[in-house]
């Protein structure tokens, strides 16, 4: 019975192993690549700080993890659809880090003894402020956005993929408005997420249309 469980959900085991060795390179980043261009547009000064978005930011977290789980138990399809999505993404932006050397703009400064202050000080003072493009927290919330609302079994869940939709876009704003990335770094975010979208799910669409088709027109054309 054991045995037969884990066999069950050993795709749970592999993303595990996959997103260690993901954040392990992630932290070797961070402690090893020295910026040489800073990710700033006058739009950013535009932005305003809103600290209370840090939560949204945090949330990010959960908000993957409940994808997976969910995701785990009722589509291993849709798993491995996102696991995919995520390990592409991060790797595309690690590569971008190494030949693109980047940072951001000077955050601010966080004055204040309350919740919000206190978490915005928080990452800033254990995230540094390199390797910021493309935004991971952007491509990331993106991907489970999409995993969800392409999996079968939420296709007539309006609501649930409502809900999605407005958490993916609160993370996504966060990143700006907690003064934690450029909306440079956005823009590269959601266009990685868009290619690597059409990558894992039009790209097979299009080849299992064109392999129905030359199937039909041979179907028609034999005696």
């Amino acid at each position: 019975m054991i045995a037969a469980n884990c066999k069950k959900y050993k795709h749970f085991a592999y993303l595990i192993m996959v997103f260690i060795i993901l954040i392990l390179w992630f932290l070797h980043l961070k402690e090893t690549i020295v910026p040489e261009h800073i990710m700033y547009s006058r739009l950013d000064s535009l932005i305003p700080f809103v600290k209370e978005f840090v939560i949204a930011y945090y949330f990010w977290f959960a908000y993957m993890a409940l994808a997976f789980i969910y995701l785990g138990f009722v589509s291993k399809k849709d798993f491995y659809r996102l696991e995919l999505f995520l390990a592409l993404g991060m790797s595309v932006s690690y590569i971008v880090f190494i030949l693109y050397p980047n940072a951001q703009f000077p955050r601010p400064s966080v004055p204040g003894t309350d919740i919000f202050s206190n978490l915005v000080r928080f990452i800033y003072s254990h995230d540094g402020t390199n390797n910021v493009f493309p935004s991971i927290h952007v491509c990331n919330s993106l991907g489970v956005h999409l995993a969800l609302i392409n999996c079968s079994r939420l296709k007539d869940k309006r609501l649930f993929k409502s809900l999605s939709f407005a958490v993916s876009m609160s993370i996504c704003a966060s990143t700006v408005l907690i003064k934690q990335h450029s909306i440079i770094d956005v823009a590269g975010g959601t266009i990685l997420a868009f290619l690597i979208y059409l990558f894992i799910y039009q790209l097979p669409k299009l080849f299992a249309d064109s392999s129905e088709e030359l199937e039909s027109a041979a179907e028609t054309s034999s005696p």
